[in-house]
């Protein structure tokens, strides 16, 4: 026998048993400390270049027609949101009383940038209250408000006319509890709102628009 074939032999007989000694399994189920280093720096770095990225990505990314910002509300959904918010007030319904009208009138009118006029509505037994100055989507809004005996209310919303407000023919909406008709004139929409029915609503805008447009 070889002196290398001694050699094989005693290494076989010292090691052989080892070889099919089955694998402990602290060692099936833990990986070695640096792998798992690894892979979470892999990890890491590979989280940090997707966020990186992404703002680009966005940014490239074509954007639809008419994506962005919210379209706004139509103008009667505008008209009515203002009434129900300002004609339920008891002790503060309007900015400026009507015993100031005629500053109550010159200072919306210089906001708007128009002469505004307010309807009088007495045979329909409605007296002015006042009015107010709100925002609207293209600019400031006007609002004027009417009670009767029984403290019912309407408010007459003047606002810029919007892109969104569409054809200028005289129409009607339901917004919830609150009846408006409203029209464009001009550059101009006109909404009158009130909790109460459309027959008599129609004969009180009809009122209103004949008063703008002698």
């Amino acid at each position: 026998m070889t002196k290398d074939e001694d050699l094989s032999r005693l290494l076989h007989e010292r090691f052989d048993a080892v070889l099919v000694e089955p694998v402990p399994a602290r060692l099936q189920l833990r990986a070695p400390s640096w792998i798992a280093g690894a892979r979470a720096a892999a990890i890491l770095t590979a989280g940090i270049a997707i966020g990186l990225a992404m703002p680009f990505a966005w940014k490239g990314a074509p954007v639809a027609p008419g994506a962005g910002a919210a379209a706004p509300a139509p103008l009667s959904a505008r008209a009515a949101r203002a009434h129900l918010v300002y004609a339920a007030e008891v002790r503060h319904p309007v900015e400026v009383d009507a015993s100031q009208q005629d500053h109550l009138v010159a200072w919306l009118s210089k906001r708007l940038g128009t002469k505004l006029k307010v309807p009088v509505l007495a045979d329909e037994g409605y007296e002015l209250l006042g009015g107010r100055l709100l925002p609207g989507p293209d600019g400031p809004v006007a609002q004027f408000m009417y009670q009767e005996a029984t403290g019912r209310r309407l408010t007459l919303y003047v606002s810029a006319r919007s892109k969104s407000d569409g054809p200028t023919a005289f129409r009607f909406a339901q917004e919830g509890p609150v009846a408006v008709f409203y029209w464009i004139d001009g550059n101009w929409g006109y909404a009158l709102s009130g909790e109460i029915d459309k027959p008599a609503l129609s004969r009180i805008s009809t009122a209103v628009y004949r008063q703008l447009n002698p």
